[in-house]
Order: C-alpha cells, then structure tokens, then sequence
C-alpha cells in the first residue's frame, strides 16, 4: 500500500487561513465537504501515510482524485459557505439526512384577506404562520376543533367560502358558532383578522393571557346579569383549558426553546426535536441520521441545527443540544442571522429580534427535558434498527452481502456470535447468540461459565472448543456421553478443556445426564444421546463471529482446527473501525459504512455483547449477594441497601468498617463482621 495519495498538494502550496474544502472523484463529482480554522493544519490530517488513516477517511481519500479549497475571511463564512455547498452538492461522505415522511402542521394564512385555519404538510404558503411539526393529524384536527370555539376563525376551503359568499348563507361551522361567518358579513374582515392574529398570538405562547381576559369578560357578564355572554365566555375557557391540556407543560410560560436530542452509534443517528414555545410543548420531530464518516457529536450536533433550520423553520432565542460544537460561536451567528432573515410572519414588522444562544442544559427543569427528548432518541434509533433487521428484503440483501464479502459457498443463514465479559478478571463468562435468515433465536442462546482464564483469546478458545464439542461425529459424540455418563460425569462437562457445564440460555435447557441402565439396549442409547447431544445447538452454523480482532479469530481458528470440524466460516469483527477480520488475513474486509450487510453484522455482535454483560453482571451479583448472606443477621434488604450505598462491589471492598457502619440498618458490630469477611475472600 503506497503511504498516501497521489495528488497531495504540497504542504507549502495549502493556505493557513479558514477555508472549505472539497474532495473530488475522477469524475469531478464533489464526495466531501469541510471547513476548516486552518486549512494545512486540516488537510494534513488526510494526507498522512494511508495505514495510519481511520478506515472510512481512508477509503474517502483514495476514492477522491483531487482536491481543492476556497480561503475566506472568517470561519463565520466558513460555516456558511460549507452549508451552501453540502446543500448543492449533497457529498455522498458527508452525513446524509433520511427524513422519509412529510409532517403535519398547524397553518395560519395570514397572507389571505380573510385568514384561515389549515392543516396540511405544505410549508410553501406565503405568509402563512406555522405550528408544530406534529405526529398525529387527529391530535391537531382535536386541538383546531376546541379553538374554534374560543376564535372561531374560517376554517373551510376557498371553494366553501366563495360559494357562501354567494349564496348568502354560512356552512354548518357558521351556524354551530365555530366560525364568525365573515363569508355573509357577520364580522368584518378586520375584525376576523383580529381573531385570526388572536389564534396565532394564543399558540405561540400567550396562552395564560387569553384564560385571564376571559375569566375577567366572564365576571363582568356574571355581574351584569347577562348569562348567556358568560356561558359563551365560561365555554371558551373550558375550550381554551382543553387544548392547553394537550401540550404538557414542561418549562416557565415565557420560554421558547428547542431541545434536541442525539442517539447514535457507529453506523446511525437518531434525532429528535422538541419545540417548546411558551414553556409548552407544541411541536415533535424526528429523524435518522446515516453516517458515512465517524462522526463526533458536536460535529453531528452542528449538521442536525443546519438541517433543522435549512427551511422556513425560524429558530427560537435558545437552542438545547447535547454538546456544544467546536465551533459553536459561528453557529449561533449564522442561526441569529437566520431568524432575522425568516422573522415571523404573525408581527406586523414581520421581525425577530434577539441573539440564539447554543447551550447544554446542566440542571432543573430543561435538564430533566434534554433527558427526555434523549431517550426518546434512543428509543428511535431502536425502533430504526428494529424495522430494518425485520424487513425480508434487507435480510435478504445483507446475507448475500455477507457471502459474497467472505467468499462463503452459500449464504449465512445461520450465524452465531461470541462474546467475552469479566470484570478485572474475574467472573469470567461467554455469550452465544443464534441469528437464524437475519432473525434472532433467543431460545438457542447460551451462556457459558469460565473458571479460570489466562485472557480474552484464552477464554474465546475455551468457549469455542467447548461449543464444537457438539458437533464432532453422532456416533463419536454418542460414545463420549456414555463414557462420560459412566464416569458419574454431566455431559455438559464432556468438553474438550474439561471446563465447567454451559449455562442454559433463553430456552432455560439444563444438563442432560446418560443413564447407566445394563437392561438398556445400547443402540437405543446411543442415539438418544447423541440426539439429546444435538438438540443442545441444533445444527452447525455456516458463520461463526466473535468479538474482536486478529488475536481473537487465531484463538478460535485454533479451537476449529483442533476439533475437526469442517464446513465453518470464521470471521471477527473489530470494534473501533467495525471491520471484519479472515483467519491469516493482513488486511480486513470493509463493508460499507450505511449497508445492510455492515448492519446486521453489527446487531448480532451488540446481542453478544449485551447478552454477555447481563449474564456476568447477574453473576457478580449472585456471588457477594451469596458472600454476605452467610454473615448473621445481614438480611437481603441490608446487602441490597449496602450495594446501593457503595454503588459497586468493588467499593464496597475497599470501605472500612467505619464506612461500613454509616449505612443505614448496619451497626459497628455487623460493619466489622462484613469487612471481616469480605477481607477473607
């Protein structure tokens, strides 16, 4: 492999100051984008020797033919001039956006003489005020159904309206008091814009003014004795009260805010906005984000605002984000500049006034709402990856993928994964996760017990060994059971190393023992054996994955080698670049960075990974739970008030007696009998 490309400019020939800079293919066609403070320092970064690259940038820099820059005066214009050119060219090695799905909004068309209430999911109508996005159009046709008691603005199409203006009699609305019918002149068109700009002022925010101006109209009717006027007034608070009880009320009345959250992992991002205006939630929007290049999240954080505010959206005085940008000074420029230049259509300057301040909420109330808006994130990004792996045709695609970037015979459509997880060393335990046509099969899952291990290659040895154990010839196996039955021994423990039996996995399987019956034929024993054998893991797989790189795929090519068996593929994926590593391979197999293949790949490894950590935590908990309920009068719910006390066993190790002692229900005497013993072991 050459040490780097072959159009690198020379270092002297790169300007230090801020700039943008683009790649481009032999084609000409532009593949990335980016800014940069200091331009040589940057593409430096690309043009070092190609081994020591990051796998996807390297693959970016030798797919590129050339590469150019623009130099401007600020990184302000860097930021500009790098949005404009992500959004003409769209890079193919830039982030890329997949929002599939249209949202609904609440208009006002303010534009129109007479203004009219709308839902739809056009954002082009001129002068028209938004709300939301939202999720549901029955949650916004509710919400426009209880403010039309209270403003009752037109909310029929232009063809009802002229046609009323016509015929000189209103629609059902006009009659059942949901519209003032300025079709046939019962309010003038300057009084229905009044209420119409009521509407608009009530659900940007101003809502508590409107129940008090109402109470207030109420009271006096009361006391004039008009009661019609006060049932009119009483039903539009009750209106007014119901549709603010569809917006939770997250934050103080005079705050208008957007909250973002990010979940993401190598491969994706999941986004979700919160659009609170008036301390209210009035609005929620989500999308994936594919990510081509490893992304940081503030660089992610810093595309997802661009994106956000790319279209008429204007952006609120205060934007919450997960972490603050490197840049984040610039962007705050360029978002203010971008409110100035929407404004807002509802004021009659059709202006915004302030500054947009990025920030990370620390404590209290928007902290708690930054953590909800994340895990709605993360539950997205699950629901993401969920409805992708269930898709037959992706499936489909991702295991011919597989075959064809192995060089398999045939199709993987039985793979399992291992993983190893202790904790320092100690409880040392393995996962086996089953994917069967790109399905998980929770009921084949296994864990595995490990008593002693010098490290990971040494215990990947073990499990895999002790796993292919079950796969050696019906007959031999058979034999090995009986003699292992005869012996007095489990035939789970007939593994190679003699370690000890596998845990059952989801299916809750336990050891099978052989019968030593002389009456019983020894054919008929035989087969059942070895068919009780093979029942355990059903068949063999045509892919065997663990978790890790080089050292790990040797440990488990060598316990293939060493049991015979024949017919498995062996591949290891590495975490850090998400590679997949063949026995005696110098160089890994990439899949692409958004391909299903890279994908599914990626699912049954995190299975392992969260399979293994659940099963050795459980057994970390088991063991001192056990350690400190043989101490006389130490209860389960004073060793579970310790646990939480101390946070970790390994803390709770090292307190002293009189540390001990200040747990709640734990005296000096008990403190010194736990420290005693746990000094002990």
């Amino acid at each position: 492999m050459a040490d780097t490309v072959s159009y690198r400019p020379k270092a002297g020939e790169i300007p230090t100051q801020p700039g943008v800079y683009r790649f481009r293919d032999p084609n000409r066609r532009v593949l990335y984008v980016g800014k940069a403070k200091n331009l040589r320092a940057r593409l430096s970064n690309y043009f070092q020797p190609l081994r020591s690259l990051h796998d996807r940038t390297r693959r970016m820099v030798t797919t590129a033919a050339s590469v150019e820059w623009t130099v401007v005066a600020s990184e302000f214009e860097a930021l500009q001039l790098e949005y404009t050119w992500i959004k003409e060219f769209n890079p193919p090695f830039n982030v890329q956006f997949r929002d599939d799905k249209s949202y609904p909004y609440l208009a006002v068309t303010l534009g129109d003489r007479i203004p009219r209430v709308m839902v739809t999911r056009n954002r082009g109508i001129k002068d028209a005020r938004y709300f939301g996005p939202y999720t549901k159009v029955w949650a916004i046709r509710d919400t426009v159904d209880l403010m039309l008691k209270a403003f009752p603005v037109r909310s029929c199409s232009d063809g009802v309206y002229r046609r009323a203006e016509l015929t000189g009699r209103p629609c059902l609305l006009g009659d059942i008091g949901k519209c003032a019918a300025p079709c046939v002149g019962r309010v003038s068109p300057e009084e229905h814009r009044e209420l119409a700009e009521d509407f608009v002022s009530f659900m940007a925010g101003n809502d508590t003014k409107y129940i008090r101006a109402l109470n207030e109209r109420m009271r006096e009717a009361a006391s004039t004795q008009d009661y019609e006027a006060a049932a009119r007034h009483r039903d539009a608070i009750q209106a007014l009260e119901a549709a603010m009880g569809k917006s939770a009320v997250v934050l103080p009345d005079n705050v208008d805010a957007d909250v973002f959250g990010i979940a993401h992992d190598e491969l994706a991002a999941a986004v979700q906005q919160f659009i609170v205006r008036g301390g209210r939630i009035r609005g929620v929007r989500s999308w994936v984000v594919d990510k081509e290049l490893d992304v940081e999240l503030g660089d992610l954080v810093e595309t997802v605002v661009q994106n956000a505010y790319e279209g008429s959206d204007a952006p609120p005085r205060e934007i919450l984000v997960p972490e603050l940008p490197e840049d984040a000074a610039e962007l705050e420029q360029w978002l203010t500049a971008r409110r100035h230049e929407i404004g807002d259509p509802a004021s009659p300057r059709g202006a915004l006034s302030g500054k947009v301040a990025l920030r990370v909420a620390q404590r209290g109330d928007k902290a708690a709402l930054v953590q909800t808006v994340e895990m709605n994130a993360k539950n997205a990004l699950i629901l993401y990856k969920t409805r992708r792996s269930s898709d037959f045709v992706a499936r489909s695609k991702a295991l011919n993928d597989i075959q064809d970037a192995l060089g398999m015979p045939d199709a993987p459509l039985r793979m399992e994964c291992y993983d190893v997880s202790h904790l320092s060393g100690t409880n040392i335990v393995a996962s086996m996760v089953v994917f069967e046509d790109g399905l998980p099969r929770k009921d084949q899952y296994r864990r595995f017990s490990i008593p002693e291990s010098t490290d990971d290659t040494e215990s990947i040895h073990q499990v895999i060994t002790r796993r292919l154990a079950y796969l050696k010839d019906p007959a031999l196996e058979a034999q090995e059971a009986i003699g292992a039955s005869a012996n007095g021994a489990s035939a789970n423990g007939a593994s190679a190393n003699g370690a000890s039996a596998i845990d059952a996995g989801a299916d809750g399987a336990g050891d099978d023992d052989a019968g030593d019956d002389p009456t019983i034929d020894i054919d008929a024993e035989l087969q059942e054996a070895a068919e009780k054998r093979r029942k355990k893991f059903s068949y063999p797989p045509n892919l065997l994955i663990v978790d890790g790189g080089q050292p790990q795929v040797a440990a488990a090519r060598r316990a293939l080698e060493e049991s015979g068996v024949q017919g498995i593929q062996l591949v290891g994926i590495a975490k850090r670049l998400e590679e997949l590593w063949l026995p005696d391979s110098d160089f890994p197999v990439i899949l692409p960075r958004n391909s299903d293949a890279l994908f599914l790949i990626q699912r049954i490894r995190d299975e392992a990974h969260r399979f293994a950590i659940t099963y050795q935590r459980a057994r970390r908990k088991r063991d001192i739970g056990s350690v400190l309920g043989e101490i006389p009068g130490l209860g389960p719910s004073r060793v579970k008030e310790l646990l939480k006390h101390f946070g970790s066993v390994a803390q709770l190790r090292k307190a002293s007696v009189d540390e001990i002692a200040e747990v709640r229900g734990v005296g000096p005497t008990l403190a010194g009998a736990i420290h005693e013993r746990l000094a002990s072991r």
